[in-house]
Order: C-alpha cells, then structure tokens, then sequence
C-alpha cells in the first residue's frame, strides 16, 4: 500500500485505487493525475457534481483553461450517479449497459489520441449505496474493458474504518481488482 504522499503514474491499462480522507485529498490527487492527459490526451471525469468542480479548480490552478479544454475534448467530465443509472438494472449492472454507456467516451478520447485517463468514482456511489458486490462487479467490467480499449483508470473511495468481516472481504476483493493501491481503506495514517 501507498504511503499517501504518491500520485499515480498510470500507464496503458493501469487500474489503481485510491482510498482518499477528504474532498482537498480526492481533488488534488486526481487533478495531477489527470493533468497529464489534459495536456496531452484525453482526461475523463466520471464523478460526483461537487468533486467535479474541486478537480476542475486545482486543474485551473495548475494552468489548465478548463472550459478550452472540453471545447477540443482533452477534458470529458460526467455525472457519476447519472451514468451509474445508464447501466444498473435493479441493484446489479448490466455488463452491455455499462458497455453501451462508457465505450463511446473510449472511442471519442481514442480520435483525440493517448494518454486517455479516466478517474471514475461510480464504483464508490455503490458501495456508498450499500450495493458493495455490484461495485466490485463494476471493478472487474473495468478491467475487462481495459483489455479492448487503451486507457488507464484511477477510482475512488472515502477511507472509513471497517466494521466488520463482511467489508474486510469486500475491500480485499477491491484492492485485487486493482494494480496499485493508494492510501488505506481503514484506520488513521500511521
């Protein structure tokens, strides 16, 4: 597990997960994760309206002429409860659903060129939601989309203490799905 202090530095097909302490974390960690491919690429945003703006913010803090940059499409910034909703049936997601939603942002960010960086925190919306095995199931459709499409993705999930087995299990089956992990799912620091 990460220190705390690192930014990812994702390569093609990268999926890493960060377990954040709070919004100012979440938006500067994610806003220098995506800064790369704002410049030079295409950087997503599947996130909540509210870690939208504080992302948007310390990318124009960085330099970044946000409003430019979603006119030429290096910057993609979505809903992540609407989106959620394209591709659950029920309380499950629907594999051709969730394909049918994201693959269309794959293939526009594919025209722009590389680096796509995607940063989607729908998975936490679920977990959020109580539906922790559909958010993990989300995770491994994330990867599986990964072997079709050249992106990297950094998801996200508020640190809280776990309470209980149940969720030691679950958090250990999303730190699996995952080739790094940032920050720690439990606990204070230290």
């Amino acid at each position: 597990m990460g220190t705390g202090t690192e930014v990812p530095d994702t390569g093609r097909g990268e999926h890493v997960v960060l377990f954040y302490r709070g919004q100012e974390e979440l938006a500067g960690r994610v806003s220098d994760y995506l800064l790369p491919a704002v410049a030079d690429g295409v950087a997503i945003a599947l996130a909540t309206p509210g870690h939208r703006r504080s992302v948007e913010d310390h990318l124009a803090t960085a330099g970044v002429d946000v409003a430019a940059a979603r006119a030429r499409g290096s910057y993609l910034a979505l809903d992540a409860s609407e989106t959620v909703r394209g591709f659950m049936v029920g309380d499950w997601p629907d594999p051709a659903s969730f394909w049918q939603e994201i693959t269309p942002l794959l293939r526009q960010a594919a025209q722009v060129g590389p680096p796509v960086r995607v940063f989607g925190e729908m998975v936490s919306l679920l977990w959020e939601a109580g539906l922790v095995s559909a958010a993990i199931e989300v995770e491994a459709m994330w990867n599986e989309l990964g072997g079709q499409y050249a992106f990297s993705l950094l998801c996200s999930y508020p640190a809280q203490p776990l309470s209980c087995a149940h969720h030691l299990d679950a958090v250990t089956e999303v730190c699996r799905a995952h080739a790094e992990v940032i920050g720690r799912p439990s606990g204070p620091e230290g």
